[in-house]
């Protein structure tokens, strides 16, 4: 039987549209990582707001992208508009506010290349995104429409984010929702685990790290029986994503597990925006991933290689990898694998020739005697 291979390589014109909403932001990031924000020397500016990274990382892959958010009429958001283009993600869905500022968040790096952050946005041009600035016509138009829930925390934005998820439910879109917890934005813990679960029965995809699991559930992310509490009947597809393990994923009909890959991991900043970009971007092109296990797992393992990769560099979007970078990184493992199996293959045919042998040598003694 032919096995079956999925396409990655695409032309964007081609592919249905996928329109990201929500913030998109400066992060600066330390030059030297494993030292607090006072104790740096310099930081690299960088674009970045989960879900601006999304559509990147669409883009990135030849897919066909949209943004829709806003941002100060400054010097920022102006170079933030910029970027988008850049990237090729359509930018029609850009407002500019002359009397907010571009949000900024200072990033501190660990020595393992997790982060934490300080956001500057009291209020930001993207918490003042209003109903009537929406580019319906956009959001109408989109294959998969994909959300966070930073756009939920203060209003008029609150009412701009429930106007767009409705008009693109309405005209057929899937819904992909990354939650994307940023404490520090929400009133209190409470409020942001409120906040997000608000919105979960609406969406067909939900992605969720294992640290977001259990804040959303205060139980152990790797028990099943806590992360299902997480699903509802409608729900196409939730993917759990574990970091340099690799991630998990659960349907109606099936569940599974897809090993990551081991990376010299310099900046975690945006790798799930990566995995969400590539998967939905597979998605886009063929809903059956959702019905098909073998096409589920390709995309994810897809996924997780673009994640992994990302890591690699400092910055979200800067550092997005192409197709050939991941397919690369999935062919070096899968050769490893080979390598580490046919090692082991041949240990144990010589462990086990080895009793052979002393079993004839005792034998040998005992018939002699």
């Amino acid at each position: 039987m032919q096995k079956r291979e999925m396409s990655i390589s695409a032309n964007n014109k081609k592919n249905p549209l996928i329109v990201s909403f929500g913030e998109m932001l400066i992060d600066f990031v330390p030059d030297t990582a494993g030292v607090s924000l006072a104790e740096s020397s310099g930081f690299l500016k960088a674009p970045g707001g989960a879900p601006a990274n999304v559509a990147c990382a669409i883009a990135k892959l030849g897919g066909n992208s949209a943004f829709i958010g806003k941002f100060g009429d400054d010097e920022f958001g102006h170079m933030l508009v910029d970027m988008l283009k850049k990237n090729g993600v359509n930018a029609e869905g850009v407002c500019l506010d002359a009397d907010a500022r571009t949000a900024l968040a200072f990033v501190t790096l660990k020595k393992n290349g997790e982060r934490e952050f300080m956001f500057y946005r009291n209020p930001s041009a993207d918490m003042l995104l209003k109903v009537s600035e929406l580019n319906l016509g956009l959001i109408k138009q989109a294959k998969i429409f994909h959300y966070g829930s930073i756009s939920l925390i203060s209003e008029p934005c609150r009412s701009a984010h429930f106007a767009a998820t409705d008009a693109a439910k309405r005209a057929g879109a899937l819904l992909s929702y990354d939650p994307n917890l940023r404490l520090p934005l929400w009133p209190s813990a409470e409020a942001a685990r409120q906040g997000i679960m608000s919105i979960w029965n609406e969406a067909d995809f939900i992605k969720v790290s294992d640290d977001e699991v259990a804040f959303l559930t205060q139980g152990d992310p790797m028990d099943e029986d806590v992360v299902l509490s997480l699903w509802y009947e409608r729900l196409k597809l939730l993917v759990v994503t574990d970091g340099e393990k690799g991630c998990r994923y659960f349907t109606k009909n099936f569940k599974g597990q897809i090993n990551g890959f081991s990376v010299n991991t310099i900046d975690t900043t945006g790798a799930g925006d990566a995995f969400v970009g590539a998967f939905l971007f597979l998605v886009a092109r063929d809903t059956a991933i959702f019905e098909d296990e073998e096409k589920l797992k390709e995309a994810l393992l897809f996924a997780n290689a673009r994640g992994a990769i990302s890591t690699t560099r400092k910055g979200a979007i800067p550092a997005l990898p192409n197709t050939s970078a991941a397919l690369k990184l999935i062919a070096r493992s899968k050769a490893k694998t080979k390598g580490n199996f046919t090692a082991f293959m041949a240990f144990a045919w010589s462990v086990a020739l080895l009793g052979i042998l002393l079993m004839l040598i005792q034998r040998k003694k005992v018939f002699m005697t």
